[in-house]
C-alpha cells in the first residue's frame, strides 16, 4: 500500500481555551485542507466566544524551542503567525525564522497581525507594535482586518476603494503582499476582501450573513490560506479557496451550547 505524503504547515499563535480561534482553529483548518498541522504556542488564554478573561505568555526562549523542534523534523512549507503578545516573543520568532531562511529553508510566511480581540481585549502589548512591524517586513503575505489596518496606518477603510488604497499602502510600507479582510465593512452587501500582490490587485466578494458574528473567522481564513500555500497553490488561488471555505463555514454554522461556531467540515 502506497502512503501519500502530506505537506506540513505551522501555526505560531495563542491557545484559545474556547476552541474557536487561535491554535485550535488553525490546526482544525489545516486538517480540513489535508495538511499536517504543527504548532508553537505563544500564549495560554482564558477565554470563551464572548471574551478573553486572561493571558499567560509563554517564555520567549520556549517559543523558540518549539519552532526549532518542529523545523528540525518537519520543515514546514508554510508558517502562519497569530497572537504573539510580547516584544520578546516576536523578536525570538523573527530570529528563528530568519535563521532558517539563511540556512536555505524555503517556506511561505503568513502574518496575521492579531492586536485586539473582538471583545476589546488587547492581544498585543503596546511596546510590541514595532517588533510586529519588523515581522511583517519578512512576511510573504499580511492578513489584517479593518481594525488592525486602523491601528497600523491610522485610518480605517470605510468602503472598498479605501480598502484598496490601504492594502496598497501597507504593501508598499512592508514590501509584502497584503490581504485586507473586510468582513465587517459597514454598508456593504458583500463580504469583501482585497488582495494586493506586487502590481496585481484582486477583489474577492462573497455573500454577507447579516447580524452573524462568529468567533475565529479571521484566524480560520488566514490558516486556510497558509494550508493552500503549503500545498503549492499560488497566493491568489490560495485566497480564493480560503474565501470559499470560510464563507461555507460561516453560512453552515453549527451550535454548541448557546454559541454559534464555524462548521469545520
Amino acid at each position: 500500500m502506497t502512503r501519500r505524503k502530506l505537506c506540513t504547515a505551522m501555526t505560531i499563535a495563542g491557545s484559545d481555551s474556547g476552541g474557536g480561534a487561535g491554535i485550535q482553529a488553525d490546526i482544525k483548518t489545516f486538517a480540513m485542507f489535508g495538511v499536517h498541522g504543527t504548532s508553537a504556542v505563544t500564549c495560554l488564554t482564558d477565554q470563551n466566544p464572548l471574551k478573553v478573561e486572561g493571558i499567560f505568555p509563554v517564555p520567549s526562549n520556549f517559543v523558540s524551542d518549539q519552532i526549532r523542534t518542529i523545523f528540525n523534523e518537519f520543515s514546514p512549507s508554510a508558517v502562519k503567525t497569530g497572537m504573539l503578545y510580547s516584544k520578546d516573543i516576536i523578536v525570538s520568532i523573527i530570529r528563528q525564522l530568519t535563521n532558517y531562511r539563511r540556512k536555505g529553508k524555503k517556506f511561505y510566511l503568513v502574518v496575521d497581525p492579531v492586536m485586539v480581540s473582538s471583545s476589546g481585549k488587547a492581544l498585543l502589548e503596546s511596546k510590541a507594535v514595532n517588533a510586529l512591524k519588523e515581522l511583517m517586513r519578512i512576511a510573504d503575505v499580511i492578513t489584517p482586518n479593518l481594525d488592525e489596518v486602523e491601528a497600523l496606518l491610522g485610518r480605517k477603510p470605510k468602503n472598498i476603494e479605501e480598502m484598496r488604497l490601504a492594502a496598497r499602502a501597507m504593501a508598499i510600507e512592508f514590501e509584502s503582499a497584503v490581504l485586507l479582510k473586510g468582513g465587517h465593512l459597514k454598508n456593504c452587501r458583500s463580504a469583501a476582501d482585497f488582495l494586493v500582490e506586487g502590481k496585481n490587485e484582486f477583489l474577492f466578494l462573497s455573500k454577507f450573513l447579516k447580524g452573524n458574528s462568529i468567533h475565529g473567522t479571521g484566524c480560520t481564513m488566514s490558516a486556510a490560506i497558509t494550508a493552500c500555500l503549503a500545498k503549492g497553490l499560488s497566493l491568489s488561488s490560495s485566497v480564493a479557496d480560503a474565501k470559499e471555505y470560510i464563507s461555507n463555514a460561516i453560512f453552515n454554522y453549527e451550535k454548541v451550547g448557546k454559541h454559534k461556531i464555524l462548521k469545520w467540515q
